[in-house]
């Protein structure tokens, strides 16, 4: 359970160099490593697949911090939001998202969901509520048709497939290197905790 995540000081995975050699990375920080998943990195540049949702509190506190973590190692880390929801909550958020990723505005449409459910107080599952946000970031008719068609309900529940893959229960929940799980929880939901623990752990295979 993510919820009993303990704290890894020194842990050896293996990994594939970008010769092909099999090398061994130290990797610090507070995480679980996830059995039957491989650990993935080119040398080059991490994957980091980032699963929120757009009604979790920590999920807004943690926007805030992506910026840091990012500037801390440019070019080095490949960022990935993955949308999911939980037990009442809309599907129609994600779809949203997913839909402005598609136009290069997938980072805007995050913003403005946040701020329209945190700070605006609005019903972000209400279609006309996304489709003000849409033409508010730019988005076009397309946009509307789309998101009441459903175009992207197969992909968010893909979404919460991945999740129950990697055993997700909680958000924000981070994927690092494929097989290095780590979330808020073990910080008492403090975001700057956590984007200390991210880096440290960014370091630990960058370095």
């Amino acid at each position: 359970m993510l919820k009993k995540m303990f704290l890894v000081l020194t842990f050896l995975v293996a990994a594939l160099s970008p010769l092909g050699v099999d090398a061994e990375t130290s990797i610090k920080g507070v995480y679980a490593q996830l059995p039957g998943h491989q650990f993935k990195f080119d040398g080059k540049a991490v994957e980091v697949i980032e699963f929120l949702s757009f009604y979790c509190d920590g999920c807004y506190s943690f926007e805030k911090a992506i910026p840091a973590i990012k500037g801390n190692f440019p070019k080095k880390i490949k960022w990935k939001t993955i949308p999911i929801y939980w037990g009442k909550g809309s599907p129609k958020p994600g779809e949203a998202y997913l839909l402005a990723e598609e136009t290069g505005k997938g980072e805007k449409m995050k913003e403005a969901l946040f701020r329209a459910h945190f700070v605006e107080r609005k019903n972000i599952g209400d279609i006309k509520v996304l489709e003000e946000i849409g033409r508010k970031i730019g988005l076009g008719t397309d946009f509307s048709k789309r998101l009441r068609a459903g175009d992207k309900a197969k992909d968010v529940q893909k979404a919460l497939d991945m999740a129950g893959m990697y055993g997700v229960d909680e958000t924000p929940t981070l994927i690092i290197a494929g097989n290095i799980m780590t979330n808020l929880h073990p910080f008492g939901h403090n975001a700057d905790a956590f984007r200390e623990n991210v880096m440290t752990i960014l370091r630990s295979i960058l370095k």
